[in-house]
């Protein structure tokens, strides 16, 4: 019956395999963080996640630049 305890420990050896593969090719927050920044400021490179965070940048970052047409009609709720 040797073979029966060496089997249980092969099975938990690879459940435990399983498992931190599993982890590891699970949900990434710094790749989801990444795709949500959508908006490039064309003036300093850095990215937005959406248009008002875009245009309050650009409104406090960048004064003298022209605003680029996307975001001439986006409210900034200031």
């Amino acid at each position: 019956m040797a073979r029966g305890h060496q089997k249980v420990q092969s099975q938990q050896k690879n459940a435990k395999k399983q498992a931190e593969a599993k982890k590891a090719k699970g949900h990434d927050q710094k790749t989801a963080a990444k795709a949500a920044l959508v908006h490039t400021c064309g003036v300093c490179l850095s990215q937005m996640p959406d248009p008002k965070t875009f245009k309050q940048h650009f409104e406090s970052k960048h004064p003298k630049s022209p605003m680029p047409p996307e975001l001439v009609d986006v409210d900034s709720g200031i």
